[in-house]
């Protein structure tokens, strides 16, 4: 079937003798402007004949003007197309300076270049330690598309859909039981606002909590980069706060701070775990200066051997925290879903700021998850990826001893899917990061995530992606990289 061109044409009237010159020249600029796009199939003569209200003969003499000019050419048997001319280039540069002078409209945040840095691209090194990036291939899919059927078939059913900003009911009350099993945190349904996943979680308490270029944001550094984001993009004033083995220190705070963003249970991207007594007072210092905490546990599910310290929320008696929690590791990143248990304070206004942004997320998933988890589904998942995930970090920890002794000393923790590890010479970790990646082998440079330059160099590795043979042959090479001249 020939497509149908959607294009706005004047043509003159007939005996005008000006018919072929206008949709030659129409056509022609429509190409040269990029309307119509290279490869773009274009219709035959007879149909742009019938749809510009044309003869058949100015339309067949029109595709020979455009042919011979290189603006269109003819595939044997296959029709015509716009082709790749060259005078594009110069309507690009012209929409490049006008690109320039429109972006300022943009908010001054938006202004500024290199916003988003991105993965590396898939299969562009052998050996990628990619971080939160959890095995799916061990993911129960048989269950979940039984489980997604069921609930479209009971959506089938129901006459109206529930519209509640904060999230189904049904989810919400998995989630509490969830969270209240696994991380020992204290909260009903009521408590609970589903999210599309933890950045919109971020994104959601920075516009209730923050007031642009009036309020101070405390983050952990190093630390996440995305939520930093979040925070900026708000019009945060953002303050830096170093972390050691014990986590945040608390008595580098400002008492300006009025949000403090940590990620206690399994710092990011360090892995330490933030001290009984740094949580006592940081919880102190926020009750004190009416600030409030956002608790992300990322990855608490994720625990090796030793017994998890209670979440900040938990041990919060003065209404401070705000708990964020995500699937996305659990799970598998494209389900998106995350949660909040946010004080009551503020729970209004967090599931007014979730209404204005998108509504609600997807019910369909939010209803097969649901399921999922109250079925038991998760927490059998969840053990057995903990097993899997155990033995990947022993051959990251073997193999670091074993090629890389000399080199890095492995920052000591005993929960989530990454690891990272100090320097022990001099040497500058972004060139190894360079060198390794070269050799086959994707790592990370702390100072990737760094707010300030101060920092003490090392590399991060993510191993949930990895099988065990890879983590050694990837950790064999970077052995390689640090050997390198």
């Amino acid at each position: 079937m020939d497509p149908i061109l959607e294009l706005p044409i004047r043509i003159p009237p007939r005996n005008s003798g000006e018919r072929l010159r206008a949709l030659h020249g129409q056509l022609k600029t429509a190409i040269l402007e990029g309307r119509l796009r290279p490869g773009l199939r274009l219709p035959a003569t007879r149909v742009l004949a019938s749809n510009y209200g044309v003869s058949r003969n100015t339309a067949i003499a029109t595709y020979d003007l455009l042919l011979s000019e290189g603006y269109i050419t003819t595939r044997h048997g296959a029709g015509t197309y716009v082709a790749d001319v060259v005078p594009r280039v110069t309507r690009l540069a012209n929409q490049q300076k006008s690109d320039v002078k429109r972006a300022r409209q943009l908010g001054e945040f938006w202004q500024r270049p290199a916003l988003f840095e991105g993965s590396p691209a898939p299969g562009t090194v052998r050996y990628q330690f990619r971080l939160g990036l959890p095995d799916v291939s061990k993911f129960p899919m048989a269950t979940w598309r039984r489980l997604s059927a069921r609930s479209l078939r009971s959506f089938a059913r129901q006459s109206a859909v529930d519209e509640t900003s904060a999230g189904r009911i049904s989810l919400r009350e998995a989630i509490a039981k969830h969270v209240s099993f696994a991380r020992a945190v204290a909260c009903d349904s009521a408590d609970i606002v589903v999210t599309s996943g933890a950045q919109q979680a971020f994104d959601l308490l920075a516009r209730i909590l923050l007031t642009p270029k009036r309020n101070v944001v405390a983050l952990e550094d190093p630390g996440y980069q995305r939520a930093r984001m979040a925070f900026m993009a708000a019009g945060a004033k953002i303050v830096p706060v170093p972390v050691d083995e014990e986590g945040l220190i608390v008595e580098k705070l400002p008492a300006t701070a009025s949000v403090i963003y940590v990620t206690p249970s399994h710092q990011f991207p360090t892995g330490a775990v933030m001290s009984p007594r740094r949580r006592a007072e940081l919880l102190a210092f926020a009750s004190a200066n009416n600030a409030a905490i956002i608790e992300d546990d990322y990855d608490a599910e994720f625990r090796f051997g030793a017994r998890p310290l209670d979440a900040l929320q938990t041990l919060d008696r003065a209404g401070s925290v705000f708990y964020v929690g995500t699937f996305s590791k659990s799970l598998f990143p494209d389900l998106r879903l995350g949660f909040v248990v946010a004080p009551s304070w503020a729970r209004p206004a967090l599931v007014a700021a979730k209404h204005y942004a998108d509504g609600q997320c997807s019910p369909l998933l939010q209803e097969t998850l649901a399921s999922f988890i109250g079925e038991g589904h998760l927490a059998r998942h969840v053990r057995r990826m903990r097993q899997i995930y155990n033995g990947r970090r022993e051959a990251l920890l073997d193999g670091l001893e074993k090629h890389l002794r000399a080199n890095l000393t492995p920052v000591p923790s005993a929960a989530g899917l990454h690891l990272a590890a100090f320097t022990q010479s001099p040497v500058d970790a972004d060139t190894i990061v360079e060198r390794a990646s070269r050799l086959g082998t994707g790592v990370y440079s702390l100072r990737r995530f760094q707010i300030g330059r101060a920092g003490r160099n090392g590399l991060v590795f993510g191993y949930s992606s990895l099988g065990e043979r890879e983590i050694d042959e990837g950790l064999l090479r970077l052995a390689r990289a640090f050997g390198a001249r």
